[in-house]
């Protein structure tokens, strides 16, 4: 997508609120506040201020977007200052687990906030590139999910290894049961975070490209580039023992 000129309006990915077809309706949320064993419960922190359509809070759609993705971006307040940080993560039932050493900054904060660290957690899939006539209207299609909570460090030891096995799965199905697992020196000096689900949100845009019913004669290309994450063929080590195939759940990625 080319730079914006600073004589237009800047890009936004809410196109004014509008609605942007029968996926994006709000039936969907406007039954997620029911108190159903499938939903989560809106709150202030959770419902959108622009877009509400776009609003999810069934469990199904918010654990889809967790489980196809690795890395999530950490806020939290350390010394007054907001800090965000990118880190592998990987859900197991009603928990995320993030990855850190025992000298990163969210366990140290972690450690010395009681009863835990206030954080958000955010995951975001790009979905196609919304290109529309006028640079206003230009979007996004995504998915995203959106989960306020308090970070607690991990000490047992059990609950540890299967956080870790579970995000070394969430980069590559099946990899954790083919991989040494991590000794005690190992363990000791890996920290483990745990926020539970609980005042959680995603939200979707999908959908053509919305433009002004005035531009619809400009003589620009319109339309949506789709976007998806690809793997490339994979590259053995060096020092690769003869002989060791590629395992299946990697061709299959």
């Amino acid at each position: 997508m080319t730079a914006t000129p600073a004589t237009q309006t800047p890009t936004t990915t809410d196109d004014d609120e509008r609605t942007e077809g029968p996926e994006e309706t709000a039936g969907d949320a406007g039954t997620a506040g029911d108190g159903s064993a499938g939903s989560y419960e809106p709150t202030d922190r959770t419902v959108p201020s622009r877009s509400r359509d776009r609003a999810r809070y069934d469990r199904a759609t918010v654990h889809s977007i967790l489980d196809g993705a690795y890395i999530c971006h950490l806020g939290f307040v350390r010394d007054g200052a907001p800090v965000v940080l990118p880190t592998l993560y990987a859900r197991v039932g009603e928990s995320l687990y993030m990855h850190g050493s025992t000298g990163s900054r969210p366990l140290l904060a972690a450690r010395r906030t009681d009863p835990g660290l206030p954080v958000c957690v955010t995951v975001t899939h790009v979905d196609g590139l919304v290109l529309a006539r006028s640079a206003f209207h230009h979007s996004l299609n995504y998915r995203s999910v959106v989960v306020h909570g308090t970070a607690h460090q991990v000490t047992d030891e059990a609950e540890c290894r299967t956080a870790l096995d579970a995000m070394v799965d969430a980069v590559a199905p099946g990899r954790s049961a083919d991989t040494r697992p991590a000794n005690a020196r190992e363990l000791a000096a890996t920290s483990v975070i745990r926020v539970d689900l609980a005042e959680v949100s995603a939200k979707i845009r999908s959908g053509p490209v919305n433009d002004d019913a005035e531009d619809l004669d400009l003589p620009y290309w319109a339309g949506v580039v789709p976007v998806s994450p690809a793997y490339g063929t994979p590259v053995p080590a060096a020092d690769l023992t003869p002989g060791i195939a590629v395992p299946d759940y990697l061709s299959a990625l």
